[in-house]
Order: C-alpha cells, then sequence, then structure tokens
C-alpha cells in the first residue's frame, strides 16, 4: 500500500514570517495546524511527494508534470528572496505516472514548460515540510481544464505508479478555499464563498470524497475557489483506501479560506471508489435534464448529434415544433456545456435563414463543429453535453452604458465593420464594464476606438 497518507494545505506566501513580518499571526490557527500536519508527514516517513498545485502551469486539457531533475524557487515575488528552497524530482515516479496516464488515454506529461521555478502553491507546502524535517524527491503537477472526474483518474495513476515502484508516497494537495469570504478582503465577498467554504470543509472532516467531484461548478465560479481540482487529484490517488481524516484547522479572517486536513490511510476498502459512483450521479442529473427540455434544446440537440454522428446535417426539421419556431425569424445562439465548463458557442445577430427552426439547426452544428476555441464534438460526448438556447430580440441603439443592464440585456458594441456581442445573465459577467470590455474585445475593437451600443434582449431555453 505505497500511499501511506494525504494532507490538504493552502499556500498563502502571508504565513511565511519572511514575508508575513508580523502579518501572519492574524492566521496563528492555519499556521500551527501546517506544522501539525507537516508532524504528520514526517512520521510517515515517506520516499517520495507528490505535489499538486494551482499556481504551476495549466493547460485546457493537459495535465502538466514538472520535467527535469529538481527546481529551486524563493518568495521573491512576496519581498523575500532570501527565502528559498531546491528539490530533486523523483524521475521514476513521474516516469510511471506518464505512462499509466497516456495508457489509459489522458492527456498528461511534461511538455510545455514555461517556467521551471517552484510556484508559491508548491513552495509554501515544502517549506513547512522541510522545516519538519522531510527531505524526500518531490514531483509536482498542475492542474487543468477538463473534468472533476479526469482529475480523479489522474490521481488513480499516480496511485498506480507508486504501486508498481513500491514508492512509499504521500500526496500534498495545495489549494485555498474560497477567495470571496468578507468584504473587505482582497477579493470582496460573494454568499457563495462561505457555502462553499463550509461545504468542502465538511468534506474533509468527514472524508466523503465524493463532495470534491460533484460541487456545483456555478457554486466554486461565483466563490472564486482555488484548490478544489487539487483535492480531486488527492481524492483518486487515494482510490479504493480507507482513511481516517482529520479537519486541523479552517480560517477565513483575511477574506481567503485556508482549510489543513490530513487523511491517514487505515487500509483498502472497495466503498471508497468515488468515480463509479460520480458517474452515476452525472447520468441521472443528465437524463433528468434532457426529459424536460424544450422544443428549441431537443432540436439543438438533435442537429448536433446527427451531424457528430453521420457527417449531415438535418435535411427535414422534425415534426410537430410550435409555430413560434416554424414561422417567426431572428437569430438565435446555441451554447454547449459540459462538466459545467463552456464546450462551444456559435450564433447569429439576427436571422440568416428562413425561421427560427432553421437558426438553430445551423447554429448547434457550429458550437458543436466550429467554435475556432475547441475541438469539434466527438460521438464519446454527446451524451455528456448540456445545451442552451438564446433567441434574441430586435437590437435598438443606447447612447450610454447607463440604459444596460447585465442581468436583462446582451449588448453589442460596434466600430465600423467590426461587433462584438455579448448575451445577458452570464457567468462570472458582473458589471456593465465587464460586458462591454468583453464584447469590445470578441469583436477586435481597442480600448482606445470609439465604439457605439446596441441591446437587446432574449428569451433562454435549457
Amino acid at each position: 500500500m505505497p500511499m501511506i497518507g494525504a494532507v490538504i494545505v493552502p499556500h498563502p506566501p502571508l504565513i511565511i514570517p519572511t514575508v508575513g513580518r508580523g502579518q501572519e499571526r492574524q492566521v496563528q490557527a492555519t499556521i500551527n495546524a501546517y506544522r501539525a500536519a507537516a508532524k504528520q508527514v514526517s512520521d510517515w516517513n515517506p520516499e517520495a511527494l507528490v505535489i499538486s498545485s494551482p499556481h504551476t502551469i495549466m493547460y485546457a486539457d493537459y495535465f502538466h508534470i514538472s520535467p527535469g531533475a529538481g527546481a529551486s524557487g524563493s518568495m521573491a515575488a512576496f519581498g523575500a528572496p532570501q527565502t528559498r528552497l531546491e528539490v530533486t524530482y523523483d524521475v521514476e515516479l513521474r516516469q510511471e505516472i506518464v505512462h499509466q496516464a497516456e495508457a489509459a488515454g489522458l492527456q498528461a506529461g511534461t511538455l510545455g514548460e514555461r517556467d521551471p521555478a517552484l510556484d508559491h502553491g508548491t513552495f509554501l507546502p515544502l517549506y513547512f515540510l522541510h522545516e519538519a524535517g522531510i527531505d524526500c524527491p518531490v514531483l509536482r503537477i498542475g492542474l487543468s481544464g477538463l473534468s472533476p472526474l479526469h482529475h480523479y483518474q489522474l490521481g488513480q495513476y499516480v496511485a498506480r505508479a507508486a504501486d508498481k515502484l513500491g514508492r512509499r508516497v504521500v500526496f500534498v494537495a495545495s489549494g485555498d478555499l474560497s477567495h470571496k469570504l468578507r468584504d473587505n478582503g482582497p477579493y470582496g465577498y460573494a454568499p457563495e464563498g462561505p457555502v462553499f467554504d463550509r461545504r468542502v470543509t465538511a468534506a474533509m472532516e468527514s472524508g466523503d470524497f465524493l463532495q470534491f467531484l460533484t460541487m456545483d461548478p456555478t457554486l466554486c465560479d461565483r466563490a472564486a475557489e482555488c484548490g478544489l481540482r487539487s483535492f480531486q487529484i488527492m481524492a483518486g490517488a487515494l482510490d479504493g483506501l480507507g482513511v481516517k481524516p482529520t479537519l486541523l484547522s479552517h480560517e477565513g479572517v483575511t477574506g481567503v479560506g485556508y482549510g489543513v486536513a490530513t487523511f491517514i490511510v487505515t487500509g483498502p476498502d472497495e466503498n471508497r471508489r468515488f468515480a463509479a459512483q460520480c458517474q452515476e450521479l452525472e447520468r441521472t442529473r443528465l437524463a433528468q435534464r434532457k426529459a424536460v427540455e424544450d422544443s428549441w434544446v431537443r432540436l439543438a440537440r438533435l442537429s448536433l448529434e446527427t451531424y457528430v454522428r453521420t457527417g449531415r446535417r438535418l435535411r427535414a426539421l422534425p415534426d410537430g415544433l410550435p409555430q413560434e419556431l416554424t414561422d417567426k425569424t431572428a437569430g438565435a445562439f446555441v451554447s454547449l456545456h459540459a462538466h459545467g465548463q463552456l464546450r462551444g458557442c456559435i450564433g447569429t445577430t439576427g436571422p440568416t435563414t428562413g425561421s427560427v427552426a432553421w437558426e438553430i439547426v445551423q447554429n448547434a452544428v457550429s458550437a458543436g463543429a466550429r467554435d475556432p476555441r475547441f475541438p469539434p464534438v466527438g460521438k464519446e460526448e454527446l451524451d455528456q453535453l448540456e445545451y442552451s438556447v438564446d433567441v434574441l430580440g430586435e437590437p435598438e441603439p443606447i447612447s450610454s452604458p447607463d440604459q444596460l443592464d447585465v442581468k436583462r440585456y446582451g449588448v453589442i458594441v460596434s466600430h465600423g465593420s467590426r461587433r462584438g456581442l455579448l448575451l445577458p445573465d452570464l457567468e462570472g459577467v458582473d458589471t456593465v464594464e465587464q460586458q462591454i470590455d468583453i464584447a469590445r474585445q470578441k469583436g477586435g475593437i481597442s480600448s482606445r476606438e470609439p465604439y457605439t451600443l446596441e441591446r437587446f434582449e432574449v428569451v433562454r431555453h435549457t
């Protein structure tokens, strides 16, 4: 049983004395808990540490594992260049993890490193672990834009690699919690912040790692969390193992949530195979959502699925569509999401076909196959997609941003022939200024160029 334990730790530079310069005392409970967690790791006497960090190199569809024989880093970016560390990487363990991932078709490896220096998400845990006398080889893993299950699977391959090599490994999941716990914090307050922290720390305390995999993506985004995907990899590394969980501390006095927890492996436990449980819950949720889709969304789904499976567009509309779809014309956007992340979005600002129905048929295919931000949707993804359709009202010119409301109105920003559009009520777009800026950039309009504004309403179908 080479996976001998795991810890969850935060990474606020403040808690290093040369950085905090006395301010670290405001989070003394976190520092005390950190040292207790480091003492636990020291007692395990690991032969290697695997650290997942949100602040090392990250790609949308690839897990980056740091290459080379080792790395160094300092707190120079936080005013303490004298505080430095050097580590040796476990090359053999890295090679085996990459082999396990590639054999399973998971994109992971050492390509694309932009900065070999230790990031602070890795530096902070190592600082306290070295303080506790731990000096074994390390492996640094970044996060990705892939699904929670992909992160869990990477953790499983870490465990399999450790098992094959007979390496006693401790997993260190570096990550802060919500960044929006207090009005006077650096990122402000959102009501979802405390909710997120309560749910995550409850999972830490109980050892219910399924909660890490099934957290509502909207809640996570609004809470501005940092470490959840790091915790998901850790959960996978402990797949099929019983654990004794201990939540050592949770603080949010700076406006950012810091949680420290340890997980002592107690032996095999087949009831703790969370990937299958997560997949079953997701299948049920998607089936329930699909069962209540209206005609607009069903048409978008049919259009894309027909194209992906046959390579041909729909040649005729299905029977029984509402007249509002077949007898009216309007611009329409089709958006695709998978695992809570955008998977494609294409639309038209005004009618380009003979009906709203054909507008949806056209744009659903384009969203899945021609959005330049994403690769074309594959057959294996179709059952995982969630669709929404926005039917646009007639745009009207406005003279001032004061006439916009990000929840009610979309915006079109124009300069000559260049136009950028942004739909209303989008996740993460909270102000009119944000809305205009994003639309302007989408249209290739610089901040120095004059522009005109139009607003429009939509009817959203989900």
